[in-house]
């Protein structure tokens, strides 16, 4: 069965390049990126998990852990990092699960048989200090993704979970948020001193809250 948003992130027990680790145990109260990429030593995934390893102080600075999954086995990984780090310039610095059993993939339906019946699809699943999965994605082996839109989106996610906001199309952190529209204009008053701008009565901008 699919992963849904706001259904609870399945927990799992798995060996990876940083010894034996139990889901949420490791995960604490942070929020998580969990993602896959389809085989090692390809070309796509190469890039992807050096430009990850590359972002992991901007993941830091959001309290965001990352962790990585493929089907292929923990020698494969470990062999593999060498590579990763050789084209892309950055060490791998975080965990890379090694599910050759396709536990972890089953439990996050990662397996499309329609794609490929044994390997993965680049799937994304960000995951709340609750558990509760924020964000589900899924791209086709033959397109990489882009991270800095993955940071914008935990932006989002994160200033989305404290305020009682919206952010419209393109923001980006900084940029002016819109007014939910379960706020009342009376309750807005109080909750927005600095007021807002009502392009309609039900779209109103105002001022990122925390900035």
């Amino acid at each position: 069965m699919a992963v849904r948003l706001g259904d609870d992130a399945p927990d799992f027990t798995a060996e990876t390049t940083e010894g034996t680790l139990s889901f949420y145990d490791w995960k604490g109260d942070s929020w998580a990126l969990l993602f896959s990429h389809p085989k090692d030593f390809t070309p796509v995934c190469t890039t992807e998990l050096g430009a990850v390893a590359g972002r992991k102080p901007e993941f830091d600075k959001r309290d965001t852990k990352i962790i990585g999954l493929s089907v292929d086995p923990l020698d494969s990984h470990q062999d593999w990092a060498g590579d990763i780090a050789d084209v892309t310039g950055n060490a791998l610095n975080f965990p890379l699960i090694a599910d050759a059993d396709r536990k972890v993939a089953d439990l996050y339906d990662m397996i499309h048989p329609e794609a490929n019946d044994t390997l993965t699809v680049r799937s994304i699943f960000v995951i709340g200090p609750d558990n509760k999965v924020k964000l589900t994605l899924t791209y086709p082996a033959s397109t990489g993704r882009n991270w800095d839109e993955i940071l914008r989106v935990i932006d989002s996610l994160q200033l989305t979970a404290k305020h009682k906001v919206a952010t419209p199309s393109d923001w980006t952190d900084g940029d002016d948020v819109i007014i939910s529209g379960a706020v009342s204009d009376e309750d807005a008053k109080d909750a927005f001193p600095d007021g807002w701008d009502a392009k309609k009565p039900y779209l109103r901008l105002t001022k990122q809250p925390d900035k």
